[in-house]
């Protein structure tokens, strides 16, 4: 089972590659993404696999989180299959190699913050999960707009204090003092400045979409409220510290939605993020919920995602 999702979602994501389909940007002036871009710019099959392979180890990754924090009480391969399911569909992230480095580092700092339950002094995992926050947002710079979200889980963990404030605090600002401090080393004469760019721009321009993604989104809207509403359903039979990891992943959810909202020229770039909290969120419904009802859900949710696929190489 494991090998055939994976060989299908391959298939789907090396098919925008064989069918020339037009690949998402970041519109990001950064010095690691440029960096990133100039190593691909004449090899598009070797950026394409890159992606892939990132893909692949944050499948793992996820699939580690949700083991080791019992997010779905249930063994399951469906956050894997729904995940990989996304990131193949969404052509957009198919080369954007940045980003899928983020998601990787972005993984790696839930796993220290979801450590920190009821603890108020678990300073360490606070500096490690901003520190590696930060090292995301030199990717994809509004990330660190993700940090004040992670206070505000901090306070609903019940492990917030002066301690773990100041630590996430000196983590999140190492990681730049060092990127500016040897950019201005380096480049003397360069604008730190333009360093800084995040291309601000509020708002989303619906009028340049077509029918066929506005009909998809509004597809993935409902399963998700669909399965936010089992999810509660169901969340008294989960754990405390399962509940509190489960609510701070629909805040990230929400959060991301308001990021994507004021950075639209980065759209592209937030998916990998988007995809992994959706995945895990959906999965917990899906695979919990054992009736017919959340099986003809996942089944039109499967459906969708391999015919906007197509749409996608045909249009």
């Amino acid at each position: 089972m494991a090998v055939l999702s994976i060989g299908f979602c391959f298939a789907l994501w090396m098919s925008t590659f064989l069918g020339h389909s037009n690949v998402g940007s970041t519109q990001q002036s950064n010095f690691f993404v440029g960096i990133l871009q100039s190593l691909f710019v004449d090899n598009i099959l070797a950026a394409y696999l890159l992606s892939f392979t990132f893909n692949l180890l944050n499948a793992f990754l996820l699939a580690q989180l949700n083991n080791k924090f019992t997010l779905i009480r249930t063994r399951t391969f469906l956050p894997i299959l729904i995940f990989l399911l996304l990131m193949g569909s969404w052509d957009d992230t198919h080369t954007i190699n940045g980003s899928h480095i983020s998601l990787t580092l972005f993984i790696f700092s839930l796993f220290y913050i979801f450590e920190m339950n009821r603890n108020p002094k678990a300073s360490e995992q606070a500096f490690m999960g901003s520190f590696l926050l930060s090292v995301a947002s030199l990717f994809v710079m509004p990330f660190i707009f993700l940090l004040p979200v992670c206070w505000i889980g901090f306070l609903m963990s019940q492990s917030f204090s002066l301690r773990t404030f100041l630590a996430s605090i000196f983590g999140a600002i190492t990681p730049w003092l060092l990127y500016l401090g040897t950019a201005y080393l380096l480049y003397s004469q360069l604008d730190l400045s333009s360093l800084l760019s995040m291309n601000f721009v509020v708002g989303i321009d619906f009028s340049t979409f077509s029918l066929v993604p506005i009909i998809y989104f509004s597809v993935l809207a409902a399963v998700m409220i669909i399965s936010l509403i089992g999810l509660y359903g169901n969340a008294h039979t989960d754990s405390m510290h399962t509940r509190l990891n489960l609510n701070f992943l629909v805040l990230i959810l929400l959060s991301m939605l308001v990021i994507v909202f004021i950075f639209n020229q980065q759209f592209a770039a937030f998916l990998p993020i988007i995809a992994l909290v959706y995945a895990l969120l959906v999965s917990h419904s899906f695979t919990l919920k054992q009736n017919d009802f959340y099986s003809y859900v996942f089944i039109v949710f499967f459906v969708v995602n391999v015919l906007y696929a197509i749409s996608k190489l045909v249009v």
